[in-house]
């Protein structure tokens, strides 16, 4: 992702342009258009989830990207043989696994890496001997972040959905708990070496608290700033989640 002066990053993820794109079947709204305007509003790098099921974005979706985007690209995909082939003939900036289940309205939870450590090793080394940067995707949890680590793993994003949803519940007490797992995760994951970003379910509301920790470098939030785009733009909307990430850190 791009760099300027050390800020926090913003990685704008994109899937949902294309969520209304195909629910007429069109070729509009362009999830290219919509990174470019992304760009230009002051985001650092582009995720795009090419999912089994194609429900968004789509193949042809990620060779424009790879093709025109001047962004770093962070491919989000699961652990599956196809998407390994897909990711490796691009070869994009980065790769986050996640997990996927076709039934799920969005990825629900973080990838299980500490059960299933010698297939994920096994996976991820062809992926990272071609250039790209290997992200796990993962709740706030000791022992899935050293498993990350073991595997080779050279970043972890940390899932904030949890942290988002008792937020929007009103259940405070457990939402300050949940942020100290995630202030704490976040610590240890950096101790290892981990280099830690986190996401999922950020909104105006929710951001600022998991901006100011520290270890974080990067941020991807993506279905809130679209639907916020209806109201006021795309750009617009993009530029204010800067504006109180930058604010946090400040």
């Amino acid at each position: 992702m791009t760099d300027h002066a050390g800020r926090l990053r913003l990685g704008v993820n994109i899937d949902h342009v294309a969520t209304v794109r195909n629910a007429r079947g069109s070729a509009y709204p362009d999830p290219l258009r919509a990174a470019m305007i992304a760009e230009e509003a002051g985001a650092d790098g582009i995720t795009a989830h090419l999912r089994e099921d194609r429900r968004h974005i789509s193949d042809a979706d990620i060779e424009g990207l790879t093709e025109h985007l001047s962004l770093p690209l962070n491919f989000e995909m699961a652990a599956t043989e196809e998407m390994q082939a897909i990711a490796l003939r691009h070869r994009p900036h980065a790769v986050c696994i996640v997990p996927e289940k076709r039934e799920e309205r969005t990825t629900e939870g973080g990838l299980e890496v500490a059960q299933d450590e010698n297939r994920l090793a096994h996976f991820i080394a062809p992926l990272r001997e071609a250039g790209s940067r290997v992200s796990i995707f993962i709740a706030a949890d000791r022992a899935q972040i050293e498993a990350a680590h073991r595997i080779g793993a050279q970043v972890i994003e940390l899932h904030t959905g949890a942290y988002c949803d008792l937020h929007a519940e009103g259940r405070f007490a457990e939402r300050d708990a949940e942020l100290t797992r995630l202030r704490d995760m976040a610590a240890l994951a950096h101790s290892l070496g981990l280099e830690v970003h986190a996401g999922h379910g950020l909104t105006y509301d929710t951001v600022q608290p998991v901006a100011a920790f520290p270890e974080v470098m990067e941020l991807n939030i993506g279905h809130f700033l679209i639907g916020e785009a209806i109201f006021r733009g795309l750009g617009p909307a993009i530029a204010e989640m800067r504006r109180l990430m930058d604010a946090a850190r400040a």
